[in-house]
């Protein structure tokens, strides 16, 4: 498939999406529908404004309404209206690592530090509420919780009436946040308040008589205060499965976050999400789909290797390690031997060894979850610029052969394949950050690769030395780069012919800033 797929897709989500309120849908509303990625993507390679105003349009809706919380953190599972404003309560790992991560690429695009806070809100929720004590991310929490009449109430856990934040809040201060909450004695859920804002911070500090710092200030002083009340309510019941798919979507957004702000604690957060799964839900060489602590059951299916695969893959440039790489090529090798298809191209989502099945599904649509397919199609193209191993751009074609009259006809139905269309269609930049065997530190050669946004893209950081080699052993671009005189050196190729390196941060942000643009038939 070429760009005219890419095209297609994004005159098809114009059509359709909200131009007032963003995303796609004129009553429930899920964050899904609409790929935030893939727009991104598309302005980037083509300049296109409506399709960076679609993306950040549904952004800010999700951001400033009732899907997400606002005392908290994390976003809720879907709106049930037009307006973001009304959601189901509860709160599932996959939306929250999909959207943090769509709000992380955001940032890299727009540099709007409201989508950093987001990121990092969505993030520290997850830390505090979904994480085990092992390290993996639990599922979900419930929509429901105990109401003061003893009885399940939905939403009732994240809402307020203004005596209530009377009470937390002293007046002044309640009176400043239900001013910019929309917080009114009528309330828009049941007599009760759903946080939203919709009124510009700057308005409302004008209309109370102060500066929008003081008030920003107040703001965050007052959603602390009304955390540590909100978390003596009984809370929502929480499903405290570890599946291995949804954390190999978190371990993304974790890795991926920590490089790009720099949070060493986020990389941290992937990493052992990441341990636990190779030293507990991989047994016998075979993924298993469910782990409870340490305690790992039943068999994985396509997703879960797809999601695990491409967590590998980002980790390698947030904590660089060639232990990921082979973790994901091993995984990969499973993969291709009991749940390829062999005959028709791309993956089954059951293996091969799978109890019996009347027939075997082969995922062809993104939903709530993205295609396992879609995601397969991505990392062999990764893997394959990371090894050189051609088989996987084999594969890689024969999964595109195998969907291409859905790409090429209903795009929008696989969206997650589009990110692997539009990485085929640019040449891939090959950077390797070597520094000197000790001291150096990388951080300012880093920092054009942090806020740059470049997705087709692979990155090895490595230390010149045993480091250097080990790096070789599983990714060979890294084979004969030096420090050049003893400092942090860039190198930046294509198709293995790399620009002459250089140890100026500057000269390497020119050097990856070059953007292919689509051509179209």
């Amino acid at each position: 498939p070429g760009a005219d797929v890419m095209r297609l897709a994004a005159d098809r989500y114009a059509r359709v999406a909200d131009p007032t309120w963003g995303g796609v849908g004129r009553q429930t509303k899920f964050p899904s529908r609409l790929p935030i990625r893939f727009l991104l993507r598309y302005q980037r390679r083509t300049g296109d404004s409506r399709a960076l105003d679609m993306a950040t349009l549904a952004l800010d809706k999700m951001a400033a309404g009732g899907i997400y919380d606002h005392v908290g953190g994390g976003f809720h599972r879907y709106s049930t209206e037009v307006r973001w404003l009304v959601p189901h309560f509860e709160k599932m790992l996959y939306d929250n690592a999909q959207l943090s991560l769509a709000y992380l690429e955001a940032f890299q695009v727009t540099g709007r530090p409201e989508y950093e806070r987001i990121v990092r809100e969505t993030l520290d929720y997850v830390i505090r509420e979904m994480t085990s004590p092992e390290g993996g991310f639990y599922s979900a929490s419930d929509a429901d919780s105990i109401g003061p009449s003893g009885e399940t109430e939905e939403g009732y856990f994240y809402t307020w009436t203004p005596a209530e934040l009377d009470a937390v809040l002293g007046q002044e201060l309640a009176q400043t946040f239900g001013a910019y909450y929309g917080v009114t004695e009528a309330g828009n859920f049941e007599g009760r308040n759903i946080l939203h804002h919709w009124r510009e911070l700057a308005r409302v500090a004008k209309d109370l008589g102060a500066s929008p710092d003081s008030v920003r200030s107040q703001l965050v002083d007052a959603r602390a205060k009304l955390y540590a009340a909100r978390s003596k309510r009984p809370a929502p019941l929480r499903d405290d499965k570890i599946l291995v798919g949804w954390n190999g979507l978190m371990i993304s957004s974790f890795a991926r976050a920590g490089f790009v702000l720099g949070e060493a604690s986020y990389t941290r957060h992937a990493v052992r999400a990441a341990e636990l799964i190779l030293d507990h839900g991989l047994q016998e060489n075979r993924l298993r789909r469910v782990l409870r602590g340490t305690r790992a059951r039943g068999p994985a299916f396509l997703e879960d290797y797809s999601f695990a695969i491409a967590a590998f893959l980002d980790l390698y440039e947030a904590a660089p390690d060639p232990r990921w790489i082979r973790a994901a090529e091993r995984l990969q090798s499973t993969l291709d031997e009991h749940y390829h298809d062999d005959i028709g191209g791309g993956y089954f989502r059951s293996a091969n060894d799978h109890e019996s099945l009347i027939a075997r599904e082969k995922p062809s649509r993104d939903g709530a979850l993205p295609a396992g397919n879609g995601v397969a199609a991505l990392n062999l193209l990764r893997l394959s610029e990371y090894t050189q191993n051609i088989a996987y751009i084999e594969s890689a074609s024969l999964l595109f052969s195998a969907y291409y009259d859905a790409l090429t006809q209903r795009p929008t139905s696989i969206a997650e394949m589009l990110l692997a269309v539009d990485y085929q269609t640019e040449t891939t930049k090959e950077i390797v950050i070597v520094a000197p065997s000790s001291g150096a530190d990388p951080s300012a050669m880093l920092a054009p690769l942090r806020n740059h946004y470049l997705p087709s893209r692979i990155v090895s950081i490595v230390r010149q030395g045993a480091d250097l080699e080990a790096h070789a052993g599983v990714v060979p671009l890294v084979r004969d780069k030096k420090a050049q005189g003893g400092a942090v050196t860039a190198y930046v190729c294509e198709n293995r012919v790399c620009d002459a390196p250089t140890t100026d941060p500057a000269v390497f942000a020119g050097q990856i800033s070059k953007t292919a643009r689509l051509e179209f038939e």
